[in-house]
């Protein structure tokens, strides 16, 4: 579980930074998408207000310049007519007081500054009723307007759905407001705000529209969001696979190079057997056919002791084809090793284990060994040979455990020094070794497995011997078996130079 662990892991970790770089792409380019939108509707509707204001700015400056009329005649009397935001029209002739006594002060007032300023003046303003008073001061009459701020809104041009759009729109000056469009309530502090304010175009009517909106979490592009996510899940998964197929290609590559040298070996093990195997039998032959020629010249000849011989020299031959037999089938001669040279001891485990990953997958062995554990150990060895060895010492575990239940198995490989060598140990808790299989175990054609060739100890002992090291094999206790690799450490000054 560990194991799977830290090789999932990182491509985990890898979609999750994926999908979490992507998410917050989406989002602001979302929430950048949404604050365009908010101001250009937010200009429009300042624009479309600015032109009622003004347009009221200009009624009252006709009204000045117009003859004032009298009785039915008066112009103003049509105004509210023509425009429904327009309540009512007061004027006021010279020497004469406003007809609105409870307003007549506050229009006197407005009257004055705006002769002064030369520009229509606020009067009573009550933007919570959405009314206010806009006086004209002109010689001989002078007017005043009083305007409803909902109908001033032109809503046939608003930008917004007044109903449904979650921009909230007002009208401020000072502590007071009117609200032109609602927008949608808060559901909480959390999220994005935007804002406007800008001051309408008259100076007469100092109102500043106000734009707010809140954007919450639910307005994200979450199914965009889902959708990069499960795109990036499919993009790393197609690197995964093909990351596997590497190395599996890679694994299945070096173990064919690790099985041309272990062949290559074999074969210098098998000759050397079978010059020692075929040299009796050979000689057991020649002997006796000889034998049985001289027998056969006599007069008369001596059939009997001849047809003795002939017989043995079959039995021999019969021995000499039994060795043969044992020669299996070997590859072309690969390219050969390399010299001796510095090895770190814990890598080439490590290597091997990786090779070895579907055997140990296949068996549900879980090997131990802590790369980490020890100080690099670093020892004089020839690569392929060493590899060659570290192999053979696996297999022969993992063939060890096939004999135990999948729940019992287990194997360990450690790595140490002792003194000036270096150490590797590896052992399982397989059946052990029986005790007179314990003298044989490295002699060449020697197995305890069925079918096996019994060349791969004898083949890593010879390696072992090659390097100046040795291979030595015990019984574990409670049971198993223990293979112990020593080989020369790297002198101090060879690995100062290195």
């Amino acid at each position: 579980m560990k194991q799977w662990l830290r090789t999932q892991g990182g491509w985990w970790l890898a979609w999750l930074a994926l999908t979490a770089v992507g998410a917050v792409w989406l989002a602001r380019a979302e929430l950048a998408q949404l604050q365009q939108d908010f101001e250009t509707d937010a200009r429009i509707a300042h624009r479309l207000m600015s032109q009622q204001v003004v347009q009221y700015d200009a009624v009252l400056a006709t009204l000045a310049l117009l003859e004032p009329g009298d009785g039915a005649d008066r112009p103003e009397q049509r105004l509210p007519s023509v425009y429904p935001s327009i309540l009512r029209v007061q004027r006021r002739e010279r020497d004469q007081a406003w007809p609105d006594e409870k307003q007549a002060g506050a229009l006197a007032a407005a009257e004055a500054r705006s002769r002064s300023e030369r520009r229509a003046e606020l009067a009573g303003l009550d933007l919570a009723q959405g009314r206010y008073e806009l006086v004209m001061g002109a010689t001989p009459v002078s007017y005043a307007l009083e305007i409803d701020l909902a109908g001033s809104v032109p809503w046939r041009d608003w930008p917004m759905d007044p109903k449904q759009s979650p921009v909230r729109v007002s009208l401020q000056r000072g502590a007071q407001q009117f609200v032109l469009q609602p927008g949608r309530a808060e559901a909480g502090t959390s999220g994005w705000r935007f804002s406007l304010t800008k001051p309408l175009a008259s100076p007469s009517q100092p109102f500043d529209l106000v734009a707010e909106r809140h954007v919450g979490w639910a307005e994200l592009p979450w199914r965009s969001i889902a959708g990069w996510a499960v795109a990036a899940a499919l993009l790393l998964a197609g690197l995964w696979t093909a990351q596997r197929q590497r190395i599996a290609r890679r694994r299945a590559e070096d173990l064919l190079r690790l099985g041309q040298v272990a062949r290559l070996n074999a074969l210098g093990e098998l000759s050397a057997g079978l010059a020692h195997e075929l040299n009796q039998p050979l000689t057991a032959v020649l002997a006796n056919a000889q034998a049985a020629r001289r027998l056969l010249d006599e007069d008369p000849p001596d059939l009997a002791t001849a047809r003795n011989a002939m017989g043995q020299a079959v039995e021999q031959a019969r021995r000499a084809a039994g060795v043969v037999g044992r020669l299996r089938r070997v590859i072309e001669r690969p390219e050969a090793g390399g010299d001796v040279k510095p090895l770190v001891l814990q890598e080439v485990v490590r290597s091997a284990m990786h090779l070895l990953a579907p055997e140990f997958a296949q068996r549900g062995v879980a090997a131990q060994f802590d790369a980490t554990a020890q100080a690099p150990v670093r020892v004089q060895a020839e690569t392929v040979a060493l590899e060659q060895i570290v192999h053979n010492l696996l297999m022969n575990a993992l063939q060890a455990l096939d004999l135990v239940p999948a729940s019992e198995r287990r194997l360990s490989v450690s790595v140490g020094r002792n003194g000036q060598e270096g150490v590797l140990t590896v052992t399982d808790n397989g059946r052990g070794i029986a005790p007179e299989a314990m003298p044989r175990l490295f002699e060449p054609f020697f197995s305890t497995r069925e079918g096996g060739l019994g060349l791969g100890l004898s083949l890593s002992e010879t390696l072992a011997s090659g390097m100046g090291g040795s291979l030595t094999a015990a019984n574990a206790a409670p049971r198993g078996a223990r293979f112990t690799l020593l080989l020369p450490l790297v002198a101090a000054s060879t690995e100062r130079m290195a």
